[in-house]
């Protein structure tokens, strides 16, 4: 996914307001496409950026309108390793563990741009009930993931 700020791909039409995620020639089965379409609980890998050893935490998945992402709670004295992880190595591994248990390979990305941040933390805020909106925009991490369809990713499933 590029770097440009998602308003602006979407502007240009280079991003399609469904499945934004997951390109229609995806080797994903179908199953594992309708799994990745709801919000829900699952683990996920990064590298850790000091050991080059695999981390795995488990994590909520949002999906709004296909684009898939993940935040969390806001904490203001501390970034989460996981997102260093992430700045250092984007290469991440959805394990998808509910209706259909499944290892997708995919490309993180840390959002720290106000605009972009904002409808993807309100969703947030609204699939959780909560109304801290402001916190959570300035002290809730929060990365958006693009499955990766090669073959050659570098975190093995």
């Amino acid at each position: 996914m590029s770097a440009q700020p998602l308003a602006r791909r979407r502007a240009a039409g280079t991003v399609q307001s469904k499945d934004r995620a997951m390109a229609p020639e995806s080797s994903l089965s179908e199953a594992t496409r309708a799994a990745l379409n709801n919000s829900q609980v699952i683990d996920l890998t990064t590298t850790g950026r000091r050991t080059g050893q695999l981390r795995r935490i488990e994590i909520f998945l949002h999906n709004d309108h296909g684009q898939l992402f993940i935040t969390g709670m806001p904490r203001a004295d501390r970034t989460r390793d996981w997102i260093y992880n992430i700045e250092a190595d984007p290469n991440v591994v959805i394990h998808l563990k509910q209706s259909v248990v499944a290892d997708v390979p995919a490309t993180a990305r840390v959002v720290t741009d106000p605009n972009e941040r904002r409808p993807l933390i309100e969703a947030a805020a609204r699939r959780w009930g909560r109304t801290d909106v402001p916190d959570m925009l300035r002290h809730s991490p929060l990365i958006v993931l693009t499955v990766d369809h090669s073959s050659d990713h570098p975190i093995g499933s």
